[in-house]
């Protein structure tokens, strides 16, 4: 019998540390795994689209992988994007990644080329065979990864027994209760969309994977706290805060994860920029990051 219930709860995507050279830090992804520890989350999303994955090579996402388990392992549940844009590497990512005990790993479908279903089911297939002990997690981005989750390819990976559910970040919410449906509470469904989480925990989503979660994790553990007591009034309220947050640190020159790392160096926290082609964060976006600082607090205040 599976345990699903580690994965059913708030899980902040990692964000990428960095040394100020730009280099992958292992110091800084330790010390940012004891911050989130520490705020009570259910567990981690490391390596995925918040993580920079697809701007980082095999060696610097093993490091991260590494640094994150040497804090989590046995604390909390850990999930690894593993997904490259080749087989080969995504193979050799998986089998890493259960060599050092996650819980699970995940994939977005190949980018770029748009593949049949078949392409993509054979694809996460031979990534699941890689790490044939550990659960297996579908990644749905269709607005990034160019191509959706259908039913029918839904379906079909689910005859591999390794595969336990959907990270959800298409936008339709509908989609979550079409993915529950299919084998109720046998499998796993997230909700991706952060600006959302209502509405997906609402629909039947088991817990929540996003973005903005390691920035506000307060407003977002508080989130799923009144879902799960009933109470949607004060739900959708705290999602509106943390909505208008993401919506004003969207307004700046930089990068949506550029910005939240400036905005963690006020909890003592440096995890180094972003890596190009992203967008840095320039002078000009300071007092917006300070705008938005003042509101997570006054948001968190009020919870």
């Amino acid at each position: 019998m599976r345990d699903l219930e580690k994965y059913k709860g708030i899980i902040p995507a990692f964000y990428a540390c960095y040394e100020d050279d730009g280099s992958v830090s292992p110091e800084r992804t330790r010390e940012f795994t004891r911050y989130l520890i520490s705020k009570g989350i259910k567990g981690l999303y490391v390596c995925g689209s918040s993580g920079e994955c697809i701007y980082q090579s095999k060696e610097e996402r093993k490091v991260i992988l590494e640094n994150v388990m040497l804090e989590a392992k046995g604390k909390i549940t850990i999930i690894a994007h593993v997904g490259c844009n080749n087989t080969a590497d995504s193979m050799e990512l998986a089998a890493h990644a259960e060599s050092v005990g996650v819980d699970a790993i995940a994939s977005i479908p190949p980018i770029y080329f748009h593949l049949p279903d078949h392409a993509i089911a054979e694809y996460w297939n031979d990534i699941s065979s890689a790490a044939p002990n550990t659960d297996f997690i579908i990644y749905n981005i269709p607005q990034l990864a160019g191509v959706a989750l259908s039913m029918p390819l839904y379906r079909e990976m689910l005859r591999n027994p390794r595969v336990i559910g959907v990270k959800n970040s298409s936008m339709p919410v509908q989609d979550i209760q079409m993915f529950k449906d299919v084998r109720g509470d046998e499998c796993v469904v997230f909700n991706g969309p952060d600006e959302q989480l209502v509405s997906g925990l609402a629909i039947g989503a088991d817990g929540g994977i996003g973005g903005t979660y390691a920035v506000m994790p307060e407003l977002y553990l508080k989130i799923k706290e009144l879902v799960d007591a009933g109470e949607i009034r004060r739900a959708r309220e705290i999602q509106n805060d943390a909505d208008r947050i993401i919506y004003e640190m969207c307004a700046c020159h930089g990068n949506l994860y550029a910005v939240m790392k400036e905005i963690l160096k006020d909890q003592g926290l440096n995890l180094g920029g972003v890596r190009k082609p992203l967008a840095a964060v320039v002078d000009e976006d300071l007092p917006q990051i300070e705008k938005c600082k003042n509101l997570i607090q006054e948001a968190v205040r009020r919870i």
